[in-house]
């Protein structure tokens, strides 16, 4: 069994809890192998758009994450696989200079992760994902949610469409993360015609999809990141899925026995 979206200290908005502690926990929970996936540092000339701006570790503190996940890779080789990887945000307009720097530290990579956290607004970029303020904001910018999230779907597409090099990762983070506060902001996705299309799309580019667990935590979510509607395309398209508890904390790996249980209730 593997957890394959695992934070570390080095993520700005998550714990200190060190890679130790997030190997022991996996260890005791009878995993196989996990991936570290730390953010990948944002693009050359991007701003955060993020109110405290801790989106992302910069080029020196993902460069010291490398070495540092390296070692404990080696130090635990004997126990567990751990693979050092990345999450790497796609930023519509940005693809020239994230393919830069996937070309600097690509090679250092053994997975990795695309994800979408940001959308281009009216008023500039903005996360999808920091607070139900910045949703509200969202929500005026375009004009209501049925407009929000074909804005969201849109640029996931962008995303698995995007080149961004040898080294685009192949699995894609948290589909559905837009619905992080769908118990405030109720919304009937299924009339969303372009999830096809990006079924399609992932079926296309033999993408797998994070099984993204996180979703469950959250007060006003609830959910899988892949569950409802989204779970019987997935389901209809054959698209592989891959666990991911998306931990800022050693204590959110997931046991096996509730892993099952939510494949079975999603």
């Amino acid at each position: 069994m593997r957890d394959c979206h695992i934070h570390s200290h080095y993520c700005p908005h998550g714990t200190k809890d060190s890679f130790e502690e997030y190997v022991e926990i996996a260890l005791k929970n009878g995993y196989d192998e996990i991936s570290f996936t730390e953010h990948f540092p944002l693009p050359d000339g991007f701003e955060d758009p993020s109110p405290k701006k801790d989106s992302a570790p910069t080029d020196e503190e993902f460069e010291s994450y490398l070495k540092e996940a390296k070692y404990i890779q080696q130090k635990y080789n004997d126990k567990i696989k751990i693979n050092v990887g990345t999450e790497v945000d796609y930023i519509e307009g940005f693809e020239y200079e994230i393919k830069k720097k996937l070309e600097k530290y690509g090679d250092k990579l053994d997975d990795a992760i695309l994800s979408v956290h940001m959308i281009k607004a009216d008023y500039g970029y903005s996360c999808v994902d920091y607070s139900e303020e910045e949703f509200k904001k969202l929500l005026n910018s375009f004009w209501g949610i049925d407009k929000l999230y074909r804005k969201y779907y849109e640029t996931v597409k962008m995303a698995i469409e995007s080149d961004l090099g040898v080294y685009k990762p192949k699995r894609f983070g948290h589909l559905n993360l837009i619905r992080k506060y769908c118990k405030i902001f109720e919304y009937d996705y299924s009339e969303q015609k372009i999830l096809v299309e990006i079924m399609e799309l992932l079926k296309e580019k033999e993408f797998e999809l994070d099984f993204n667990v996180s979703g469950v935590r959250k007060e006003n979510c609830g959910e899988v990141y892949i569950s409802g509607y989204l779970k019987e395309l997935v389901d209809e398209y054959g698209i592989n899925t891959v666990l991911g508890s998306d931990s800022h904390t050693a204590k959110t790996i997931v046991t096996k026995e509730k892993y099952m249980e939510l494949m079975k209730e999603k």
